[in-house]
C-alpha cells in the first residue's frame, strides 16, 4: 500500500493501530524477559535475615519473579543442603553455606559456576570475594580468584568489628594494650571492660582466629601450595591464646568459657561491658531501643592489633550458589535474582533494610556518612584485611580440635602449652591420615 494514496485520518488511524501494536508486542517482550521461573532459597534464621527477606519482596516486585524462602535454624541449615544438592533432583534453586562447608560443595560438583550459566556474569572490583572463596580453582582444588570460576555469591561476607562504648572511650583502642588499660578503669557504668568468645568449638575457634593472624601465627605452613606442615603450635599462636586468656580473666566477665556470641551481644546492649569483638551482622541490635540500652553510644572500629603486629581478621562469610541437579530454566531464574541482588541499587536497599551489603561502592558511599550506617567504613576497611581459614575438606574436624582445646586452655583444664601441643598433633594426625604432605613443629615447652 502507498502511504501517500492514504487519506490523512485513515493515516491517523493507522499509525493509531500500529503504534498499539507496537506497544502491545513490546511489553510482551519485557514481560517476556522480566519472567522467570519461580525459585526456592535455602538459608538460615539469623540477625540479617529480615533485611534478606525485605530485599527479595522487593525483588519481586521489581521482576514480577517469584521467590520462595526455606528458613531453617542454623542448626538444620547443612544437613538440608546436603541432601538437596545430592538426590537426582533438587528442590533449592539457590543454597546458603558458611564458608566451612563451601569447599565441600565445590570439591563434590554440587554447585553449578555462575558463568556456566551466564558467561558474561562478573562480580566486578567493588564487591567482596571474602578472600577468594567465591570462586574455586578446580586444577588446585582451593577457592581462589586467580585460575578460579565464579561459584557463589555472598549475602553477608561477615567479619568482625570492635565494638566499643563511645560514651566510657574517648577513641577506639589501636592495640591489645590499649584495650588492656581500659582493664584497669574504676568508677564507669560499664560492669567489665571486655567480653570475649569463648563457648567450646566454632565459638572460640572463630574469635580466636583473629588473633591468630594478627599475631603472625597460622593453623598450618601453607596449605593452599600443599604445605600442610601444622603451625598450631608456634610461638605466634602461643603469645595470641596467652593474651586472650589475660583478656578473659582480667578484663571479662565470669565463666569465659561459656560465653557464645548471643550473650556477648547481650553484655553489650544492657549496658555491662565496654567492648568487644562481634561479627558486623550484630550492629543492627546496638541501635534497636526494643532491645538495647546503649542506642546511639557504641562506635565501630577494626579489631585491635599486637603492639608490634598488623591488622588482621577472620571471614565468617556466607556463601550462596545454585545446585548442579536442578533444570537450566530454574539456574537462569536463579541467575537473574543474583544480578539483581549485587546491583548498588539492590544493595542500597539491603542495607536500609537491615542487611550487611558487600558492595564496596555502597559501604564507603553516601549511605556511610549517615549515623545509622557509621559501621559500614570500618566494616569496609576490615574486609580488606580479613582471610579465610580451614579452607579444606578436614577443615570441620579441625575446628572441633582447635574449638576443644582452646576451651580448654580458657577455662584452666589445660595449660598453654599443652592445648596448643594436643591440639597440634591430633591436626597432624588428620592430616596423616588424609594423606597430605604434613609435619610438626617442635613442642612448645
Amino acid at each position: 500500500m502507498n502511504p501517500a494514496s492514504i487519506g490523512s485520518e485513515k493515516m491517523t488511524t493507522l499509525k493509531k493501530l500500529l503504534g498499539s501494536s507496537v506497544l502491545i508486542a513490546s511489553t510482551l517482550l519485557a514481560s517476556q524477559a522480566l519472567s522467570a521461573e519461580p525459585i526456592t532459597i535455602l538459608i538460615n534464621t539469623s540477625p540479617w535475615y529480615g533485611g534478606f527477606e525485605a530485599l527479595v519482596e522487593k525483588y519481586e516486585a521489581d521482576t514480577g519473579n517469584k521467590v520462595n524462602i526455606d528458613a531453617v535454624p542454623l542448626g538444620g541449615l547443612l544437613e538440608k543442603a546436603r541432601n538437596a544438592v545430592r538426590g537426582p533432583s533438587g528442590e533449592y534453586d539457590i543454597v546458603n553455606l558458611s564458608n566451612a562447608w563451601a569447599v565441600e560443595f565445590y570439591a563434590g560438583n554440587y554447585l553449578t559456576a555462575l558463568t556456566d550459566i551466564d558467561p558474561t556474569f562478573s562480580f566486578g572490583n567493588n564487591i567482596i570475594d571474602a578472600d577468594g572463596l567465591l570462586y574455586w580453582n578446580k586444577e588446585r582444588q582451593w577457592p581462589m580468584k586467580d585460575g578460579g570460576v565464579p561459584m557463589a555469591f555472598s549475602p553477608n561476607a561477615n567479619t568482625h568489628l570492635w565494638y566499643y562504648r563511645t560514651d566510657q572511650i574517648e577513641k577506639p583502642p589501636e592495640t591489645w594494650d590499649d584495650v588492656l588499660k581500659t582493664c584497669q578503669t574504676k568508677g564507669d557504668a560499664a560492669d567489665y571492660s571486655v567480653v570475649l568468645r569463648g563457648a567450646r568449638g566454632n565459638p572460640i575457634r572463630f574469635a580466636f582466629s583473629t588473633f591468630i593472624l594478627s599475631f603472625g601465627g597460622s593453623i598450618e605452613k601453607d596449605a593452599p601450595n600443599g604445605d600442610f606442615t601444622v603451625t598450631f603450635n608456634s610461638p605466634e599462636v602461643k603469645r595470641a591464646l596467652q593474651l586472650y586468656i589475660k583478656l578473659a580473666e582480667e578484663c571479662g566477665p565470669p565463666n569465659p568459657g561459656s560465653i557464645d556470641q548471643g550473650e556477648m551481644i547481650q553484655y553489650i546492649v544492657a549496658g555491662k561491658v565496654k567492648q568487644a569483638g562481634i561479627v558486623v551482622a550484630a550492629q543492627a541490635q546496638m541501635d534497636d531501643p526494643e532491645k538495647s540500652a546503649v542506642v546511639g553510644k557504641i562506635g565501630y572500629a577494626v579489631m585491635p592489633r599486637p603492639a608490634d603486629g598488623e591488622n588482621r581478621d577472620v571471614w565468617g562469610s556466607w556463601q550462596m550458589g545454585i545446585p548442579a541437579n536442578v533444570s537450566a530454566g530454574r539456574k537462569a531464574a536463579a541467575m537473574e535474582f543474583i544480578k539483581y541482588f549485587l546491583t548498588d541499587e539492590a544493595q542500597t536497599y539491603y542495607a536500609e533494610a537491615g542487611g550487611i551489603p558487600v558492595s564496596r561502592t555502597v559501604l564507603e558511599g553516601p549511605l556511610s556518612q549517615q549515623e545509622k550506617f557509621r559501621w559500614m567504613k570500618p566494616y569496609s576497611e576490615a574486609s580488606r584485611n580479613a582471610k579465610q581459614v580451614l579452607q579444606y575438606p578436614e577443615g570441620a574436624e579441625i575446628e572441633q580440635i582447635i574449638g576443644l582445646r582452646l576451651n580448654q586452655a580458657l577455662i584452666g583444664e589445660l595449660s598453654v602449652d599443652e592445648a596448643l601441643n594436643t591440639a597440634a598433633t591430633e591436626i597432624h594426625g588428620v592430616f596423616v591420615r588424609t594423606g597430605r604432605r604434613t609435619g610438626l613443629l617442635p613442642p612448645l615447652q
